[in-house]
């Protein structure tokens, strides 16, 4: 017999951390909406630690490590609704995005835009246990902040008319101390709720054999 409620599912079928919610057999419209939303709000509150940089107009914020996360425990559809949430509200005026801007009109926009396709590749490999493992974990973050530097640059270059290599300098270099930093941070983090969620992996095995021995 599980020890999981009904409306839990056991942690060796979960997809995602998300999918660990009470109330995830059902998938009621109700849950669903309050994840893709709580995801964009963390984001938000997120981008509100914000540190400007001299010489840059890219701030250093709590943002990427938000994005990542979100993404990596809602799952691909959840994270990339989420993050499109996120930008969609301040691209209308809610003043969200990092130190308190909103619209489209400032050369950062292009990591607003990352951010979204950031959360869904990352959801997507969480799907498939890559979360897991802190190393496999580290992978995927890393991935994702490659998805967003390469937005963040694309948009930089035109908004401030600078070449490549001065965008890098502006918009990759000031934060990749600080990003690794957040990698290796999720590394821990993702798969320790993983292990409080279901225990090791030999206990999700174990509980699996019991499962299938029951079910005969």
């Amino acid at each position: 017999m599980s020890s999981y409620p009904a409306s839990v599912p056991s942690p060796s079928r979960a997809r995602v951390l998300a999918d660990l919610v009470p109330g995830a057999s059902t998938a009621t419209v109700v849950r669903e909406v309050a994840l893709v939303a709580g995801g964009a709000v963390l984001t938000g509150i997120a981008a509100q630690i914000a540190i400007p940089l001299p010489g840059t107009p890219v701030p250093l914020t709590l943002q990427t490590f938000a994005v990542l996360v979100v993404g990596a425990a809602l799952g691909w559809r959840r994270g990339l609704l989420a993050l499109a949430l996120y930008a969609v509200v301040g691209l209308v005026g809610v003043p969200w995005f990092a130190e308190g801007k909103s619209g489209w009109a400032f050369a950062s926009m292009g990591y607003v835009l990352g951010f979204v396709f950031a959360a869904a590749l990352v959801g997507w490999l969480a799907e498939r246990g890559a979360d897991r493992r802190p190393l496999t974990t580290a992978m995927i973050m890393v991935l994702g902040s490659v998805v967003i530097y390469v937005c963040g640059v694309s948009v930089l270059m035109p908004a401030l008319d600078v070449d490549l290599l001065t965008a890098l300098e502006l918009g990759v270099v000031p934060f990749l101390a600080t990003d690794a930093i957040k990698v290796v941070l999720a590394a821990g983090v993702l798969p320790a709720a993983w292990r409080l969620a279901g225990g090791s992996d030999r206990e999700r095995r174990a509980r699996r054999l019991r499962s299938s021995a029951d079910e005969l």
